[in-house]
């Protein structure tokens, strides 16, 4: 299989003042000053060139702007890339990955060396990996299927950036951590992206044990299996199709012995037509990223053993194919959950909550994990109510639900708290079984996060509604990608800053 377009780019570190060929690339704020090192660089005459070019393009430095002109005589380089930062309050809250991203988009295809002082800024190692990671994001492109490539595309294999900074060794270890989390959000990418005709259940989970190479110990649940455990919500869901169900539990044991993990828990619906429930054609294609959950939770996975991060996780992913054909199950059927517990079948196309349900009572029995997150492409219902830019979050704990939502805020996979209150709860209660799989149109979001809890017993708990953000993605400065991977760096950080052992 070709690689991503990802793997073509190639990102360096070197010390202030290094010289080289091909752009180079400086930073100012609004006041279009200088700092000490891009002043070095350009020579005597570089302050006064970079004012007057301003001044003639209106460049006034904003946050993420660019001004491109000749390099000044006397300057090794092709050109002079000047990238705005903004004023003081904006440098005082700089988001580094979209700042690479944006960069390295300003010198997609070239050689490029990048003085990293930024006046007014404190820039360190940490800020050099986070605009690396960026930068490498940003070059991401999944077009392995395309049998003829666009003349921009073979320009990209030749960017080559070298990042300058104080410290060079420091910078280049950091990056090197964020190199593996780059790689993990990649992982999620090419899962999201892959057609459902390669990507199958018993694909994703050969794919998924690939992870066996970095330490994760991996367990697959074939169909057999899954029968003889007794997952009856999920293996109804798929047994429409021709592709038989997996479940992956993929274990990271970085931490104490015998601590109790924290656990991802991810739909990985790998094509949904909505069974006999079906969906309108219109659209339909975009289902093949109805696995973003599970494609998060591998990402994830991948991040904490590429960093060998020092706490016990466990990933585990329902993986299914949801069609309509003779053996479907139906509207009205009544089926009986690994935990016991009976569900009337509303609408076959409410079948995630199914499959999590099945995934989290096995996880939850046999893991018995301090918290668990779930991730899912679950609801329409939370696209209306929060758009393609923040995804949706409810949860039993408020510590937990608190912590997500600070791993949200400083990767930039932002997360808003709904409420789960017992009018919800009740919405789903059945008439001939426990309950049923949906509590209608009006808040549809809700009441299958309320469906899920029925399921979580006292395990501290969060449910991470996703459909408006893993697949259709918005496009941002590190991602241009129809799979954006969300959820790999929330959940990297999430475990980096509440779970780990320091």
């Amino acid at each position: 299989m070709a690689p991503s377009m990802t793997d073509k780019i190639d990102i360096a570190f070197g010390s202030l003042g290094q010289g080289g060929q091909g752009d180079l690339v400086v930073f100012v704020g609004d006041d279009l000053a200088l700092g000490g090192p891009a002043r070095d660089a350009l020579g005597g005459s570089g302050a006064d060139l970079v004012a007057k070019a301003a001044a003639s393009e209106k460049f006034k430095g904003r946050s993420l702007s660019a001004l491109m002109l000749p390099a000044p005589a006397g300057v090794s380089a092709d050109r002079l890339v000047v990238v705005g930062i903004g004023s003081e309050a904006d440098r005082g809250k700089l988001d580094w990955p979209a700042l690479g991203g944006f960069t390295a988009a300003k010198v997609s295809g070239r050689t490029a060396r990048i003085v990293f002082d930024l006046p007014g800024v404190a820039t360190g190692p940490e800020q050099a990996a986070a605009f690396a990671l960026g930068a490498r994001l940003r070059n991401y492109t999944f077009d392995r299927y395309k049998t003829k490539k666009k003349p921009d595309a073979e320009d990209k294999a030749g960017t080559s950036l070298t990042i300058l900074v104080a410290d060079q060794a420091a910078a280049t270890r950091e990056a090197e951590t964020a190199r593996g989390l780059a790689d993990s959000v990649i992982l999620a990418r090419d899962l999201v992206n892959e057609p459902p005709n390669v990507l199958f259940p018993e694909e994703f989970a050969k794919r998924a044990s690939e992870l066996s190479k970095l330490g994760v110990e991996i367990e697959v649940l074939d169909l057999t299996r899954l029968r003889e455990i007794g997952m009856g919500a999920l293996l109804a869901v798929a047994q429409g199709s021709v592709r038989e169900p997996r479940v992956v539990i993929m274990r990271w044991n970085g931490g104490t012995s015998g601590e109790a993990p924290v656990a991802f828990i991810g739909k990985g619906v790998v094509f949904d037509s909505g069974g006999v429930s079906i969906k309108p054609g219109a659209g339909m294609e975009d289902m093949k990223g109805d696995m973003g959950g599970a494609a998060a939770v591998v990402g994830a996975m991948h991040a904490l053993a590429s960093r060998k991060a020092r706490c016990n996780v466990i990933g585990a992913i329902g993986l299914v194919e949801n069609m309509p054909d003779g053996g479907a199950y139906r509207p009205s059927d009544i089926l009986t959950s690994l935990s016991g517990q009976t569900i009337e079948v509303i609408n076959t196309d409410a079948e995630g909550r199914l499959v999590l349900a099945d995934v989290i009572t096995h996880i939850v029995r046999t893991a018995k994990p301090k918290a668990m997150i779930d991730l899912a492409t679950l609801t329409g219902a939370i696209i209306v109510a929060l758009g393609q830019d923040i995804a949706g979050m409810f949860s039993n704990d408020d510590t937990l639900a608190q912590n997500i939502h600070a791993a949200g805020e400083a990767t930039g996979e932002a997360v808003w708290r709904m409420p789960l209150i017992p009018a919800y709860d009740k919405a789903i209660d059945s008439k001939f079984a426990d309950m049923k799989n949906t509590g209608g149109r009006h808040g549809g979001a809700a009441t299958a996060a309320s469906f899920i809890k029925r399921y979580v017993e006292d395990t501290p708990w969060a449910h991470l509604d996703i459909a408006g953000v893993a697949m259709s993605s918005t496009s941002n400065e590190i991602n241009k990608s129809w799979g954006a991977g969300w959820g790999v760096r929330l959940l990297d950080r999430l475990i980096r800053d509440h779970y780990e052992a320091r």
